[in-house]
């Protein structure tokens, strides 16, 4: 028997490579490995859940099993590759070695760990995939009092998911405005002040250094001085690509898996994509991006080379209270942000010189405008 296509990771890029993969070739042998349960669902859906009342079993849309036939694949779950071996093409699990025609890394980012001192430190969750949603579900049950750390993209979606879940939501982070990396300051004000409206307390500017027990309780110690009574701690401090293991195969690695428009490695027949890789440059942990590396990956992997083509790729944020789409400057592109709007009903473009529009920010009832703007944005990867 041939070597089979070996796709590590079961997410979103993992199986959407596998069922386009499909489409154009049904008889390749095809192993994915999983780290977790290889439960199928779709990891946006994972802040939205407290508000619609569901739990991990009812965000999973597929069991391992039911993915294995409809792909016509082995799917190995709660299995960790330990080490991969390029030269004779094929990785390590434990003492087994699995031969493959082509290896696919799509195992996603990390969450990043805050340095926090004190004895509950065990209260703090992270909520990466189903497995950490599940946990942190389970943790919350009963509970009123939530702490989130971070007030990126996934703080303000969890925020919103859980104060329309009835918790009372505060949030600490060392910045100024919600969503610093992506937001002009009048568009993360309207977002803030949504959240606000909601019920969420904001303390910007301090980190938590402590998390101590109290009583049926936690204490959260930050680095000003307050003290935060809270039940549990939501960490949505950020995801860090996940490197190490290519990096110790020889594989070249940056902000995540260096691949170019063919989502190659820097080794033969070694492919990455979604939150893991770095296409040409860019690493962006996006829904939009992945499915277009699916598609192309696809293509390649069955026989016809394809490069990925990046076009505009708004980003559609699940804070409800305050509607909000924003497409962030090309890298490398400067502009100027100007602003229009006001209260919750943001408009912001970002211009270049010549007033050709790099990126916006829209919110409330200006997200009505971003198929119109969509069609001025240069695309990222033309």
């Amino acid at each position: 028997m041939s070597a089979p296509v070996v796709i590590v990771g079961t997410g979103l890029a993992g199986y959407n490579l596998a069922r386009e993969f499909r489409k154009l070739d049904s008889d390749t042998p095809l192993l994915l490995i999983s780290a977790d349960d290889g439960r199928s669902y779709s990891k946006p859906m994972l802040s939205t859940g407290f508000a619609k009342g569901k739990d991990a079993d009812s965000l999973s849309m597929a069991e391992p099993g039911a993915m294995a036939e409809q792909l016509n694949a082995e799917v190995r779950t709660h299995t960790r590759i330990t080490g991969i071996d390029p030269g004779h093409r094929q990785i390590w699990i434990g003492e087994e070695a699995q031969p493959y025609r082509d290896l696919v890394l799509a195992w996603g980012a990390e969450v990043i760990r805050p340095p926090v001192e004190g004895d509950a430190q065990d209260a703090l969750y992270p909520v990466n995939d189903l497995e950490d949603y599940a946990r942190f579900r389970q943790a919350a049950a009963g509970k009123q009092r939530v702490l989130i750390l971070g007030v990126g993209l996934i703080g303000c979606e969890y925020a919103n998911d859980l104060l329309l879940g009835g918790y009372q939501v505060e949030l600490v982070a060392p910045c100024e405005q919600v969503m610093p990396a992506l937001l002009p300051p009048a568009a993360a004000a309207a977002v803030q002040a949504g959240l606000e409206g909601l019920g969420a307390r904001f303390h910007l500017g301090p980190v938590l250094l402590r998390l101590e027990r109290d009583g049926d309780g936690l204490q959260a110690h930050l680095s000003d001085g307050q003290v935060i009574a809270c039940d549990l701690v939501l960490s949505a401090v950020g995801l860090r690509p996940r490197t190490d293991m290519a990096a110790a195969a020889g594989l070249a690695v940056n902000r995540g898996v260096v691949v170019d428009r063919l989502l190659r490695t820097s080794h033969a027949n070694i492919h990455a994509l979604g939150d893991c890789a770095e296409v040409d440059g860019l690493n962006l942990l996006y829904v939009m991006p992945l499915m277009a590396c699916a598609r192309a990956l696809a293509q390649t992997l069955a026989g016809n080379a394809t490069t990925v083509s990046y076009g505009a790729m708004p980003i559609t944020v699940k804070t409800p209270v305050c509607p909000l789409v924003v497409s962030p400057p090309p890298q490398g592109m400067q502009g100027q942000w100007h602003v229009e709007g006001a209260a919750a009903d943001i408009r912001a473009r970002c211009l270049a010189a010549d007033g050709s529009l790099l990126g916006y920010a829209l919110t409330g009832a200006a997200v009505q405008e971003k198929l119109a703007l969509n069609k001025l944005l240069p695309a990222l990867l033309a």
